[in-house]
């Protein structure tokens, strides 16, 4: 004799469908496919420059706010680190060292988010004790809160 059992789920979840990743997650997948290939195609002495009219491109297409968040954020990058490359990353601004990307910018637009961030890889040289912050929330870029990312920035690229 087999025992066979159904499980049962609660009411809840079976009104829920779970379609797997989100619309913005597939396309920044997508994005990011692309700019693989692209940069396949490029030499490595464009790499640079061309990381840096596609970051450029891609900051002049977003919407008012994250626009002038994501502009002076790659101004301070520029400034404080500049062996760091631009390059897109999964159709985000992004800046890396030996092709490894060290920090990023994710537009609120993008992803639907009430906030744009940014964001550290496990290529920045952050660590602090046994915990530390990798993504902070940006709202607006006051005198005070730039001067803290080009602290951060600085470090990370260290």
């Amino acid at each position: 004799m087999t025992n066979t059992r159904k499980t049962t789920r609660s009411a809840a979840a079976a009104d829920e469908k779970f379609d797997g990743f989100s619309a913005e997650e597939r396309e920044a997948m997508k994005d990011h496919a692309r700019e693989l290939k692209t940069s396949a195609r490029r030499g490595p002495r464009a790499a640079k420059a061309d990381g840096e009219s596609d970051v450029l491109a891609k900051i002049a297409a977003m919407q008012d706010g994250d626009r002038v968040l994501a502009e002076r954020l790659h101004r301070i990058v520029a400034t404080v680190a500049p062996d760091l490359a631009p390059k897109l990353w999964y159709g985000m601004p992004a800046y890396a060292r030996n092709g490894k990307v060290v920090c990023f910018f994710q537009s609120a637009q993008k992803f639907k988010t009430r906030y744009a961030t940014l964001g550290f890889s496990d290529q920045a040289h952050l660590d602090e004790g046994t915990l530390w912050p990798t993504t902070y929330a940006l709202t607006e870029l006051t005198a005070e809160t730039e001067a803290r990312i080009g602290e951060l920035v600085r470090k990370a690229a260290g």
